[in-house]
């Protein structure tokens, strides 16, 4: 009966710039809400003030609690170690830069509280409203890298790696238990395994606005990314998934 209606999962990693003005915009859109709710920080073994920050933060608000990876173990791990220990009955993740704004989890409960299970936020569908587009590379990078997803592992899905996703609380072990790749294509992962397990998956059009501090490498983790649909296959055929 205690526990939140909602649960906020930031990853974050060096994000000393950034998770101050977040965690404000977050808590006060929270904190004018008629219903009980948490947000918890996963902090992936950040290098500079950011744990200092967020702890800052919270000592005024104990709604608010931070994870400590220990090390740099990747933004798919981060989201898993949140998601895992969030108390929600819903349980949404978002980037700490806000580039989708906190506010769009009032086109994501609706869905989730009737027939859907997961509510994944899309920049590729035609209601999507892009207010600062990436470069034109970085959008051709995610647009060659859904078409692989497709090829590869599943199709029916336009946007696989915005960063605003929700879940049922009781989707969450299903999926996460089984979640085997920490870097940046845990978010395709999470949707195959969703599928394969039968969820019921909302694609829904979010506002986005692009930061200029993107921690994605347009060669690194291109080639990684690519290299994990492979994996996730894989892993698949060899029954690691339960």
């Amino acid at each position: 009966m205690n526990n939140p209606f909602l649960s906020i999962v930031i990853p974050a990693f060096n994000e000393e710039k950034r998770i101050l003005p977040t965690l404000e915009l977050v808590d006060n859109y929270l904190s004018r809400q008629d219903y009980k709710s948490e947000i918890i920080v996963v902090d992936d073994g950040s290098r500079d003030n950011t744990v200092d920050i967020v702890k800052g933060f919270i000592q005024d608000n104990k709604s608010i609690n931070i994870l400590l990876n220990g090390k740099n173990r990747g933004k798919g791990f981060s989201v898993k170690n949140g998601i895992l220990s969030a108390k929600g009955e819903y349980i949404f993740f978002t980037d700490a830069d806000l580039s989708t704004p906190i506010e769009e989890i009032e086109k994501c409960l609706p869905f989730l509280k009737q027939e859907n299970d997961i509510v994944i936020g899309s920049r590729g569908l035609v209601d999507s409203e892009i207010v600062v587009h990436q470069p034109w590379y970085r959008e051709l990078m995610g647009k060659t890298f859904n078409l692989f997803v497709g090829s590869i592992l599943m199709k029916g899905i336009t946007d696989t790696q915005c960063g605003f996703k929700g879940f049922k609380k009781e989707t969450v072990k299903p999926i996460f238990d089984n979640c085997l790749i920490e870097g940046f294509s845990f978010d395709v992962e999470i949707i195959y395994l969703a599928k394969k397990n039968g969820f019921r998956i909302k694609e829904i059009p979010v506002k986005w606005i692009n930061s200029e501090l993107s921690k994605v490498s347009p060669l690194k983790h291109s080639i990684q990314m690519f290299a994990d649909l492979i994996k996730i296959k894989l892993n698949d055929i060899n029954g690691k998934y339960r």
